[in-house]
């Protein structure tokens, strides 16, 4: 390994590279097409090579790998402070150099495919179940202007469409009747597939010993786990619990200046469909806290009489988080009697 240094931006047809010397000044720049760039990084010596972590870096941040060379994956919103001059892509390559070179800013961690297979996996379900509640919601406002009302709710819609289906006195016409159907088989559809998630979900938090381990904290279940795992991978990149609680986003966004502290609302980074699970999590555990006489259950009481009910979801959130990381960087389970103290 050398001291050269690429910043390579990436794209889905043309990719940008720029290599800087040893003091971050640029010496050489080339556009690229795909065939063209796994050839020329094959062929070369061993270098370091920096991208920014976006849409396809960690197949080629493993690729590279393979290869031999060193990649590091940088956050784009921290990249985006060491653009200079107009945005093109040879300027936004040399902003990543600089930034890498640099070295102040936190790399991301280099997804393996089995992490990437359980994110869009996570994904897929997502949209299946985004795709299941608007057509629920479609069908509502037509029957609506027809003076038929059906309660909010999947479970209203699937239970009514039948009835109204086979109901020949509600006034609907033979050819709305039709269109309804075709909605109605669609929307079975979509539920025997989210059936299908389900059950798949329940198989890997059965048969995956960090689901199983994750599966001990309070508000996780299979589907917390599973998106935890996924995103957190081993764990090894977070130092300690409350650095993996600040990458998810659920510590305070602080605006301080003068010697003032000024704490706000959750800074929200990190990936946004992890969180809002943990969220979901915490906020089933702290409904029923009242009912139980565990530490971390009386710790909950406390918070939401103290500080109210959301900023409670919010607290226990980053202690769950703080907890899984302990399960899953130290192989450790969860000790409902130690659950308050911090980590």
């Amino acid at each position: 390994m050398n001291n050269r240094l690429f910043g390579l931006d990436l794209a889905k047809t043309a990719f940008h590279a720029v290599e800087v010397d040893q003091k971050g000044k640029q010496e050489w720049r080339r556009k690229f097409t795909r065939k063209q760039l796994k050839g020329f990084f094959e062929n070369h010596v061993k270098v370091k090579i920096a991208m920014e972590a976006c849409a396809s870096a960690h197949y080629w941040a493993r690729l590279f790998q393979r290869m031999g060379h060193e990649v590091e994956l940088l956050p784009p919103q921290h990249v985006k402070g060491y653009l200079r001059g107009q945005k093109n892509d040879y300027n936004d390559a040399r902003a990543i150099a600089e930034a890498c070179h640099h070295g102040s800013i936190r790399p991301a961690v280099i997804k393996t495919v089995e992490q990437q297979d359980e994110q869009a996996f996570h994904r897929i379900r997502k949209q299946r179940i985004g795709e299941q509640t608007r057509l629920a919601n479609q069908i509502r406002g037509l029957l609506g202007e027809y003076g038929i009302i059906i309660n909010k709710g999947v479970s209203s819609v699937r239970k009514a469409l039948p009835v109204i289906l086979e109901d020949a006195d509600n006034g609907l016409t033979a050819r709305f009747r039709e269109l309804l159907n075709r909605e109605y088989q669609r929307f079975l559809s979509l539920a025997e597939e989210r059936v299908w998630f389900d059950k798949e979900l329940h198989n890997q938090s059965t048969n995956d010993p960090v689901c199983q381990r994750l599966s001990e904290l309070p508000g996780f279940g299979p589907v917390v786990s599973s998106a935890v795992k996924s995103w957190m991978g081993d764990g090894k990149q977070f130092s300690r619990g409350r650095d993996a609680s600040a990458a998810l986003g659920v510590v305070p966004r602080q605006h301080s200046t003068g010697g003032k502290d000024r704490l706000l609302g959750i800074s929200k980074r990190g990936d946004s469909y992890t969180r809002s699970q943990v969220i979901h999590g915490a906020r089933s555990v702290a409904m029923h806290a009242a009912k139980k006489t565990d530490p971390l259950s009386r710790w909950i009481v406390r918070l939401i009489a103290g500080r109210g009910f959301n900023k409670a979801v919010v607290a226990l959130a980053n202690k769950l988080i703080r907890m899984a990381w302990v399960i899953i960087a130290r192989e450790e389970h969860y000790h409902a009697q130690n659950s308050v103290a911090a980590v």
